[in-house]
């Protein structure tokens, strides 16, 4: 396949584990740096390159990646609706409501009935206002909640109008319960897993997540940054 990165290119990215998506970007910007569409009239210039839309680190999945003039793009892109896929861990918490940071809190579900969680998920779906995790890239005062959260800062979070449009029980498996979201941007799938805890009178923290669809941009087109490399080198 022929790319060009200077006119642009919308490439779609399998994030790997543990990596940033800010990770990512560089990947792709360092292996693209020298493509040959970055000469343009006889002088090399550099990529210009950003993502539509932030994957945490302990996530999986699709990372839309824009090059070139197609950076134009990002903010359509980062509109669409998102689909996840994931699963959370009821009777504990933690104060980033994932695995990044150890348990602080447990809980008792001796209570929690298979007929209880997906009427819970039920509750879930529509217009609603959510309140994002302090240790979040939300911009508060020009600084970013987590930068302050991890500094020792007091952090004040804003509800926020989201959307969920679908969300399915695809197992149970006590106390792990793996599930399905469609949902609009700004969505925070890590404050879903606390609001989801507390509705059933327990905790809930998220234990993996994986974002399967932007739009109709697909996971299954994807690749992860080193194939997209070894794809390059072809």
């Amino acid at each position: 396949m022929d790319y060009n990165f200077y006119t642009g290119e919308v490439l779609l990215i399998d994030k790997p584990y543990t990596w940033s998506s800010f990770q990512a970007v560089n990947k792709l910007k360092y292996v693209i740096k020298n493509h040959p569409s970055l000469i343009v009239d006889g002088v090399k210039v550099k990529p210009k390159i950003g993502h539509a839309g932030t994957l945490d680190p302990l996530a999986t999945g699709l990372l839309i990646v824009c090059t070139g003039k197609k950076t134009k793009t990002i903010n359509d892109l980062m509109g669409m609706e998102k689909e996840y896929t994931g699963t959370f861990l009821l009777g504990a918490t933690t104060p980033c409501y994932d695995l990044e940071k150890e348990v602080d809190k447990t809980f008792s579900t001796e209570h929690i009935t298979l007929d209880a969680i997906q009427q819970a998920a039920k509750n879930f779906t529509g217009i609603q206002q959510q309140v994002p995790p302090i240790f979040s890239a939300v911009m508060i005062n020009g600084k970013r909640a987590y930068e302050m959260a991890r500094a020792g800062q007091e952090v004040e979070m804003k509800s926020r109008e989201i959307e969920i449009k679908e969300f399915e029980i695809t197992s149970v498996n006590m106390p792990n319960v793996s599930f399905r979201i469609v949902c609009s941007k700004g969505t925070y799938i890590r404050s879903i897993a606390r609001d989801f805890g507390l509705t059933l009178n327990s905790g809930a923290h998220l234990t993996a997540l994986r974002r399967t669809r932007i739009g109709n941009f697909k996971i299954e087109d994807a690749v992860t940054p080193q194939e997209f490399a070894e794809k390059l080198k072809s």
